[in-house]
């Protein structure tokens, strides 16, 4: 028996939490650009328990933007899908199932654009959220409203907000609020800014440009929830034998979670009514201590240690964070390394520590089971984004970076040393075992570690690719000093025995 629909009608079980039947008759009222175990862990998760309590009574439509991934689960299940929440919260553990019937559809950017402009004259339709990871908030100048769809995400919420401008004659009242959750800072107003650049190129008047920037409230938002996405091949299958139904959209998540949206301006809140039953979601007109506790210490963390975790063989970050010489490395890199590079007023070392201790408290949660792999996806842009505004800092301050850090770059750089495989995929390999590589320099490494022998050339060089770094690194010695020193380490004793050393010092 499979996750759908008529389940809701005649499914009873002590352990799983069902929406009522006519939840799925709910009116649409939330154009959601991602597919991804984030948005649904979190976002629709919201929105879930609000259409439970009668707040918000609104489903999701998901724009699949890119042609990766599977759309037709969504639409064997009717949207519905089960979401585990495993864990620990203040202290007591917690292990909950229900099912989610917040998302109504999946429409596809490619195949079915006109479906995807006709909700821009949808009155009922108010809120935008996104997730295109990092490198989805940019700015392509050629990309054009006109497309059919325009390429990029920025392009595609563009002409959907001049559709309902024009649909609705400028009327301030019908424009949205928008929440990008991509993990970047000030993600909001970097969305706005491209948005009003875009909107320039392409010719459109200053009367629709200035309804997108009063009639639309553009958030920094920061998310900070783990979920790791459908559970392991064999805990899956006895999660489905116990439950009685299949489910191909299954996902855990921690019971962790925080929403926070920065604003002044009065629509939000209006707006956002499932904020009423969700504490966990804050609306503010300041979230930069959030952002920047959790940007840093979580994935900034993540980041920093995701490489070096696979070299050394572990699968998960529990398991990793359960092994002494592992544990002790990512403890001294939080507390000694990333919170004396804070540069941040409000923020003292002693809240930025409480935060560190919850942050291990969570990377050691065993429910998860959060696959360090999944965490490399993009490896190289979250470096940029996550890592170096604590690189400089240390740099500033010292002339050099701490050892735990050059160790965490000489890692990333073994980990992308990758060839293509024979189903057209980047894969690297340490001590027998093979990993998948997605990330958008993996080409560049690839010709790296081909054309160079020499450990201290091949770093200068990648150091030198503004394009990855946004600056020429590949000048500054004490960087590549430090980096070949401990590259040339993982190198010859392995990637455990080069932390113990390292954490020996």
């Amino acid at each position: 028996m499979r996750l759908q629909e008529e389940l809701l009608h005649k499914y009873d079980h002590p352990e799983v939490s069902l929406p009522a039947p006519d939840a799925l008759q709910l009116s649409e009222k939330v154009i959601m650009f991602g597919t991804g175990v984030l948005l649904r862990g979190l976002p629709a998760h919201f929105i879930e328990i609000a259409n439970r309590r009668g707040v918000f009574n609104g489903r999701i439509v998901m724009v699949k933007s890119t042609d990766g991934g599977d759309a037709t689960p969504f639409i064997h299940q009717n949207g519905l899908f089960t979401h585990l929440i495993q864990g620990y919260r203040h202290g007591e553990k917690v292990e909950e199932a229900f099912v989610n019937a917040s998302i109504s559809r999946v429409l596809s950017a490619r195949t079915e654009w006109e479906s995807i402009k006709a909700l821009a004259r949808n009155q009922a339709i108010s809120v935008i959220i996104s997730n295109t990871t990092e490198s989805g908030i940019v700015l392509v100048p050629e990309d054009s409203i006109h497309a059919e769809p325009p390429v990029s995400f920025p392009g595609k919420l563009l002409a959907l907000l001049h559709e309902r401008y024009v649909h609705f004659k400028g009327d301030p009242e019908r424009g949205w609020v928008i929440l990008p959750t991509e993990l970047i800072p000030d993600n909001g107003r970097k969305l706005l800014e491209i948005l009003r650049t875009l909107a320039r190129l392409n010719g459109l008047d200053q009367a629709f440009i200035d309804w997108v920037e009063s009639a639309n409230p553009c958030c920094n938002t920061l998310v900070d929830r783990i979920v790791p996405g459908k559970p392991p091949k064999d805990r899956l299958r006895a999660l489905e034998e116990k439950f009685g139904y299949t489910d191909d959209l299954m996902i855990m998540s921690e019971p962790y979670a925080l929403w926070a949206i920065e604003t002044s301006h009065p629509k939000v809140s209006a707006t956002l009514t499932f904020a009423e039953v969700n504490p966990e979601i804050h609306i503010r007109p300041d979230i930069s201590v959030q952002r920047e506790l959790k940007l840093r210490l979580l994935n900034g963390t993540h980041t920093f240690v995701c490489g070096p975790a696979v070299l050394a063989g572990f699968q998960t970050v529990d398991a990793a964070m359960e092994n002494p010489v592992f544990g002790t490395y990512v403890r001294q890199l939080m507390i000694e390394d990333i919170i004396p590079a804070f540069r941040h007023p409000d923020i003292s070392p002693e809240d930025a520590e409480a935060y560190a201790s919850s942050v291990i408290d969570r990377f050691r949660n065993p429910q998860i089971g959060h696959r360090w792999l999944s965490i490399t996806v993009n490896y190289s842009r979250k470096l940029q984004m996550r890592n170096l505004p604590l690189i400089h800092p240390a740099l500033d301050r010292q002339g050099m970076i701490p050892e735990r850090m050059s160790f965490a770059l000489a890692a990333y750089l073994r980990f992308m040393k990758v060839s293509i495989g024979p189903d057209n995929k980047w894969r690297g390999s340490i001590d027998g075992f093979e990993y998948e590589v997605q990330d958008e320099f993996s080409a560049f490494y690839a010709d790296l570690w081909v054309s160079h022998r020499d450990m201290t050339t091949l770093v200068q060089n990648a150091f030198n690719n503004t394009d990855l770094w946004g600056a020429d690194m590949g000048t500054a010695a004490a960087i590549i000093g430090s980096v070949t020193g401990q590259l040339e380490s993982i190198l010859e004793l392995g990637t455990l025995q080069a932390i113990a050393r390292l954490s020996a010092h």
